[in-house]
């Protein structure tokens, strides 16, 4: 039987270094002295400039077209990013970008407000912009758009036919003295679980890169860099230029793949293309991204990824329900108190059905371990009966999520998905992706739409962040893609500095399946690795507020079913905290030094307040709520808390949306709080 109780997952392991053939020269053209003169008149005959600016006309765009394609940004009038070039060169030698003569320009104003159909951060969305669209006479083009709190562009192509992208360019510079938080990555082959590292841009070399979103700070302004729209074409990574910039770079289409010695179920080895993707050459290629904002805060609250990705392409959504989910793999089963051998077995998961219900939670997942084995995801071990578990699960109204590796699913994945729907089952949670190819980037896209099909929820793991995807199909509930509370299992890497990073770059691109709910809490000097037992470094208010301020439409309770029993209080809390919300309000923070923020779901509010390894005292003002009185019931740090990590204590308190409340966090400590109209 195979049990991963029983053996440290090989996610664990360190990746050997990959040295592909994907990476090309980023350099611009070199032009023959010779040509010199008619290169000049040529350019300054092709040579454009566009101005844009952002409904606030607070942000403004110059473009500059001719010989070469750039742009530069000044928010407020300050250079924010200094002239950057951009092209796409195809295998022909063509360079899409370079040397062209614009046909068309095209300009236009949105003002809208959306629905999502999934509620991640709020239940209407403004949709605010300006947009420039140029088209060139090659048949292909670049849209621009402005809002207040970034500007994006694509590339076009009007084309017919199949085209062969050679490469993409983007040499993004920034001002003198610009700082980077560096996702730094070893390969292309990656789960994308990084470490938010404090660099000078310029001090990054050429052989260093990091994957997206990336944060910059440039001129005193918070810019983060990532992706949206991502289909058909591979991932963007970031590389040190050690100037104060980075260019671009893509892992290349994978030409071949053999199992890997040792981990055949999970891990590959390739060979590699010499260009990055083959596609349509009528298209809309993905959007490159910059979320750029003054205050700290309003990188949280910003929805420029999904507010520029395709809309919903699944149709009805209604049968969409997020909720919270009792997860087994932290844990490792450990169950106690208990009057059965805990394990991969069906009473250990009725056992977490009951305590499912028992709390309100819609779902338990079945992590890894469930199927016979890791290849053979249509059978189910000896000692897991998982359509008696699903049928049990509807009895108490809790449904059954499957957890499943990406490759033995892509090989037969329409049968395996109309089998798991045919079982009753609500959802997969697929794992071990390690990769941002145009192929796995398809797959994505290829998995979603077959699991909507089936009425299947998606959570993808161990793979690369949010793209967009989640609003073309709505069933794309979270993704992992973060380096979050599983991590605590084999490192003291998840750190309360850490956990108030994230919230600043990681979840700027979308939700995360971060997992919290730690009640094992330590502080750093007591912490002990465990991979059985594991123990989260910070505070026990400070895990508790994640649930006010990581998004995730498939939220984690980490913990052991019986860990939680023994703590009811702090377990029917948990329980009050939505995964969805009405309306989210950041009220004050500073990227990687704290955060508080304010959701609403209903009219009820939740607050959560998160800090570093720096005590704090912050002022919480509920201007926000509508008149009449409130009660209050919120969890704080511990008068004893420096040494006892576990240490908290309950808040019990009317309010009105005259009041000011003074929280006071402890070093890695926090605050939250479910606030209800008074009965």
């Amino acid at each position: 039987m195979h049990n991963n109780s029983q053996q440290i997952p090989q996610r664990t392991a360190h990746l050997p270094p990959v040295t592909p053939k994907w990476r090309s020269a980023l350099r611009l053209p070199v032009i023959a002295l010779a040509l010199c003169s008619l290169s000049t008149i040529s350019a300054n005959a092709l040579a454009k400039t566009f101005e844009l600016t952002s409904p606030n006309e607070q942000l403004k765009i110059e473009v500059h077209t001719g010989k070469q394609t750039t742009f530069e940004v000044h928010l407020n009038n300050k250079q924010v990013l200094a002239p950057s070039s951009i092209d796409l060169m195809l295998m022909s030698g063509e360079k899409l970008a370079s040397n062209i003569t614009v046909k068309q320009e095209k300009r236009y104003a949105v003002s809208n407000t959306l629905t999502p159909a999934v509620s991640h951060k709020s239940s209407k969305i403004a949709e605010n912009y300006n947009a420039l669209n140029l088209a060139f006479s090659n048949n292909f083009g670049i849209d621009f758009r402005a809002y207040n709190d970034g500007f994006a562009y694509r590339f076009t192509g009007e084309r017919a036919g199949e085209i062969i992208i050679k490469n993409e360019h983007l040499a993004l510079n920034f001002t003198q003295n610009a700082t980077t938080l560096f996702p730094e990555e070893e390969t292309f082959i990656s789960h994308f679980e990084r470490l938010y590292l404090p660099e000078t841009v310029a001090n990054i070399s050429p052989k260093r890169f990091a994957s997206l979103p990336t944060y910059i700070k440039s001129n005193d302004v918070n810019v983060v860099v990532t992706e949206a729209d991502l289909y058909d074409y591979p991932g963007l990574f970031l590389f040190g230029t050690n100037k104060n910039g980075f260019t671009a770079g893509f892992p290349n289409a994978v030409a071949k793949t053999t199992p890997k010695a040792g981990s055949e179920d999970r891990n590959q080895e390739f060979e590699y293309e010499n260009y990055i993707a083959k596609t349509s050459g009528t298209r809309t290629f993905p959007w490159r991204v910059a979320i750029i904002t003054k205050e700290d805060t309003d990188l949280v609250a910003s929805q420029l990824v999904y507010l520029l990705s395709s809309e919903n392409k699944i149709g009805d959504t209604s049968w969409i329900k997020p909720g919270r989910i009792a997860w087994d793999w932290y844990n490792a089963n450990n169950l106690f108190d208990v009057d059965f051998k805990a394990g991969l077995n069906t009473q250990t998961y009725k056992y977490y059905i009951d305590f499912a219900e028992k709390y309100g939670l819609e779902y338990v997942i079945l992590d890894e371990g469930w199927t016979k084995t890791t290849t053979n995801t249509k059978e189910s071990n000896p000692d897991i009966d998982v359509k008696e578990l699903i049928a049990y699960g509807k009895k108490k109204n809790v449904a059954i999520i499957l957890w499943t590796l990406w490759e033995p699913l892509d090989k037969d994945y329409e049968n395996i998905l109309a089998l798991y729907a045919q079982w009753g089952a609500a959802g997969i949670k697929v794992d071990f992706m390690q990769r941002a190819d145009q192929y796995m980037v398809n797959y994505y896209e290829k998995i979603a739409k077959a699991a909507a099909k089936n009425k299947l929820l998606v959570d993808y793991h161990g793979g690369f962040k949010p793209a967009g995807l989640r609003r073309a199909y709505p069933n794309v509930m979270t993704y992992e893609g973060v380096k979050g509370n599983e991590n605590n299992k084999w490192s003291a890497d998840i750190t309360p500095e850490h956990n108030v990073t994230l919230p600043y770059i990681r979840m700027v691109a979308g939700p995360m399946d971060y997992t919290p709910g730690a009640l094992r809490n330590k502080q750093l000097a007591n912490h002990n690795v465990n991979h059985f037992r594991p123990e989260a470094i910070g505070t026990r208010a400070h895990q508790l507020a994640m649930y006010a301020v990581f998004e995730s439409a498939l939220q984690m309770l980490c913990e052991s079913p019986s860990t939680y029993l023994r703590e009811p209080l702090i377990t029917e809390y948990i329980a009050k905290f939505p995964s969805v919300w009405d309306e989210t309000r950041v009220l004050k923070g500073e990227v990687a030094n704290y955060i508080l923020l304010a959701r609403r779901k209903g009219d009820t509010w939740y607050i959560g307040a998160m800090t570093d390894m720096t005590a704090r005292t912050l002022t919480l003002n509920l201007s926000f709520l509508d008149g009449g009185k409130y009660s209050l019931h919120g969890v704080a740090d511990g008068l004893n808390v420096e040494q006892y990590a576990e240490d908290y204590q309950f808040i019990h308190q009317t309010v009105t949306a005259k009041d000011s409340l003074q929280l006071n966090l402890a070093a890695g400590g926090g605050w939250s709080a479910v606030i209800t109209p008074a009965k």
